[in-house]
């Protein structure tokens, strides 16, 4: 049998088509010829357009040069690596890292660098130096015989390699690296006998003021900006790099860092520093150290988190997968983060309020990520949304997320800890393979996601809430300023008349406001009640309705007896029964039947409630015990009230029990006739301490998604319109269980 081996054999113009493909503008280009100065341990980057005319117009003799101080090429890397995109020599392997003298990890594994220039242009000089070395070595690229698809401009059809492209290479006695000082940014620095000089004719593209101030502040971000502003440890790495047009320095927002830093240090709501180690966010807070585990039953309500990490069964009667109360553990390895977070609302407190510039200065940042200290573009750009913050306030609810411009923020990851982590061929972002990239990005967006929740809610409810304002409607503070004041004017006629025409006009206003709460209130209760009960009314419908397309069947064809068909019936009446019994006790919470109080035993209420959640109880492996002490505990109020009251501590145990993976799930209800209150317990996780201030506030829940924040909230006010109250035991005489303990006293206060 005959065979042939043949070669691969790329054609010229692959150069090209991998260069729009890898860069995808002149900033990348530029950049990337930048980070190859980083990885040969240079201090400093001089980047200067010579030869330009007015407002950067490109002449035939404009050329951009770009210098530095390396370590240079000697002419075996030059043979072997630069002539070689892809070279193995800065390749360790999956996980493991190439670091220079500097302890700097090598960022340019993939030889993008050739592609960068020729984005760039098409006639190339680069003079190079090596350490120690006496000679110095020029690399002359001149492709401008060729056009844009590598063909000869007089040959169309003419097949041209890329082992075709003959590259010159000269070695010369040193003539332009030599021990020269020279000025980047305000400071003198010396080319130390080595170094890199790369000259580009031949100019493609169109360059602008704008564009050259953009790549400024894009390098500026190269490295960490926290690192620069806060000037850590890492900062130490002196990296500057300066632009110059026609020999004269481009003065480039040089103060934009120093209004950054103001900004971050000032006006920022929450500063947040840390990292993530294993299943634990470890970080500070404004200065206060804090501890969060992604088991924490609050962090495993974010729906995005449960959805990524939860282990899946499949459910055959539903067709589809559902989540167990099982884990699995992360994929994409330990980071670290900052972030800033800032208040955009106009009513701000003074502290944290912001002007339009501020806005605009905070809006251009997003949330960095940097690899070994280098940036991975091109996360944190303004038109960037690599964390789907902005696609999730659409699709979820904008409340459970902060917007995309409110936050300045920088994740640190490294090829050591993060080997699943790996950079795109074109260095834009992340390849997006296996669990480790979506695990790290959910888990970033599921942190922020708690912060919205639970601090920042924390945060509006302490700062933005006016209680005085809250306290003068309740405690009726205007219409005892009206009366104070027709005291006053009691002989002015006119005034006393124009205030009691005020206060009526008031007081209508408020009656009609108060019964316009009143009755949100009521129906979004009566939602929850429906909600629960619904689950279970719909599986039993279903049931019912294929149960008669049987029958009907069956009695078509004359497959069934009639005493058969009886018993069908009769299990039939048996489904709608129970379907007609929840509506029931449903229907007691409507408004038309909630006029009139009357004295109730708690006990046969709550058994109502306890038959409503009888399925979702038994499936969620929960036990209730009832106990009773004394007298039988009696409430003067309605029965739609109680209900209201039960529905919404059962959902909030159950909820918290359900994170849970314990034996002994338990609700023990203490109805207390003696002392007249009601004592609702639970074995769950309990309240966070941090939440106890505010569990009663409206739209405020520890349950991540699957809270809307208003049980708690409308409980209390249903009982404090009739002078009853609802409090979480705060006392060891009141606590019971080991989890959430709350306390109804049925005892009329003043």
């Amino acid at each position: 049998m005959d065979k042939k081996t043949f070669k691969i054999r790329p054609y010229a113009r692959l150069l090209t088509m991998l260069g729009e493909q890898l860069i995808k503008n002149e900033q990348i280009a530029l950049t990337e010829l930048i980070k190859n100065s980083y990885d040969a341990d240079s201090n400093w980057v001089k980047v200067c357009f010579e030869n330009f005319g007015d407002n950067f117009e490109i002449k035939e003799d404009s050329k951009i040069v770009i210098r530095d101080n390396g370590t240079g090429m000697t002419l075996e890397t030059i043979e072997k690596s630069w002539m070689n995109p892809a070279t193995p020599n800065k390749f360790k392997g999956k996980g493991e890292t190439f670091t220079t003298k500097k302890g700097r990890i090598v960022q340019g594994e993939k030889g993008i660098g050739r592609f960068a220039i020729l984005k760039l242009g098409n006639k190339i000089l680069i003079t190079t130096r090596p350490e120690s070395s006496n000679e110095e070595y020029e690399i002359n690229y001149d492709l401008s015989a060729y056009d844009e698809n590598f063909l000869t401009k007089n040959q169309k059809e003419k097949e041209l390699f890329i082992d075709d492209i003959n590259i010159e290479v000269k070695i010369n006695a040193p003539q332009k690296l030599l021990n020269q000082e020279l000025e980047v940014e305000h400071k003198k620095v010396n080319q130390n006998n080595k170094g890199t000089i790369i000259e580009i004719t031949g100019l493609k593209g169109k360059w602008s003021r704008k564009k050259v101030e953009n790549i400024y502040k894009d390098i500026q971000k190269l490295q960490s900006i926290f690192d620069k502003i806060f000037h850590t440890e890492k900062s130490k790495d002196k990296f500057d790099v300066g632009f110059y047009i026609n020999r004269e320095r481009l003065t480039l927002s040089e103060n934009y860092l120093d209004k950054l830093s103001g900004l971050l240090e000032n006006k920022a709501v929450f500063k947040i520093e840390g990292s993530f180690n294993n299943t634990e966010f470890d970080y500070t807070e404004n200065g206060i150290p804090k501890l969060l585990s992604i088991n924490d039953s609050h962090f495993k309500g974010i729906k995005l988190f449960k959805e990524n990490f939860c282990k899946k069964t499949y459910d055959q009667k539903k067709k589809k997968e559902e989540c167990t109360d099982e884990y699995r553990l992360p994929e994409c390895g330990n980071f670290s983060f900052n972030f800033y977070i800032f208040d955009f609302g106009k009513n701000a407190p003074l502290k944290y309020q912001l002007d339009r510039n501020d806005r605009e200065l905070i809006r251009e940042h997003r949330i960095y990520l940097y690899r070994d200290d280098i940036r991975v573009y091109p996360y944190g750009n303004k038109d960037d949304d690599w964390l789907q913050i902005d696609k999730l306030r659409g699709l979820e609810r904008a409340s459970y997320f902060f917007s995309n411009d409110q936050i300045i923020g920088v994740v640190k990851i490294s090829k050591k800890d993060n080997p699943d982590l790996i950079d795109k061929t074109n260095r834009e972002g992340l390849i997006d393979e296996g669990n480790a990239p979506q695990d790290f990005i959910v888990l970033i967006q599921s942190f922020l996601s708690y912060y919205r929740q639970k601090q920042f809610k924390q945060y509006l409810i302490n700062y933005k809430k006016n209680k005085k304002e809250q306290d003068v409607f309740k405690t009726k503070e205007i219409e005892r300023q009206l009366e104070e004041i027709k005291e006053n004017f009691k002989n002015n006629k006119a005034v006393v008349n124009a205030v009691n025409n005020l206060s009526k006009t008031y007081k209508l206003e408020r009656n009609y406001l108060v019964k316009r709460v009143e009755t949100t209130e009521e129906l979004a209760s009566i939602g929850l009640s429906v909600e629960v009960a619904s689950h279970d009314m719909m599986s039993m419908l279903s049931k019912g309705i294929l149960g008669i397309d049987d029958l009907v069947k069956d009695l078509m064809n004359n497959t069934k007896s009639t005493q058969e068909a009886v018993d069908e019936l009769h299990k039939l009446r048996g489904i709608f029964s129970f379907v007609e019994s929840q509506m029931k006790d449903i229907q007691v919470m409507f408004k038309s039947t909630k006029q009139r109080r009357r004295d109730i035993r708690v006990s046969e209420v709550l058994e109502k409630v306890i038959k409503i959640y009888k399925n979702i109880l038994s499936r969620s492996k929960i036990k209730v015990k009832v106990n009773k002490i004394g007298s039988p505990l009696i409430a003067k109020c309605t029965d739609a009230i109680l209900l209201q009251l039960l529905i919404n501590l059962f959902d909030n145990a159950i909820y918290w029990l359900s994170t849970l993976n314990i034996k002994d799930k338990t609700i023990l209800i203490t109805l207390d006739g003696n002392a007249g209150k009601l004592i609702f317990s639970d074995n769950g996780p309990g309240v966070n301490k941090e939440d106890v201030p505010y569990i009663f506030e409206p739209f405020y829940s520890g349950k991540g998604e699957e809270g809307r924040g208003l049980g708690l909230y409308i409980a209390r006010q249903l009982l404090e319109r009739i002078d009853y109250a609802i409090w979480l035991a705060d006392i060891n005489s009141e606590k019971i269980l080991s989890g959430a303990n709350f306390v109804v006293s049925f005892v009329k206060e003043d």
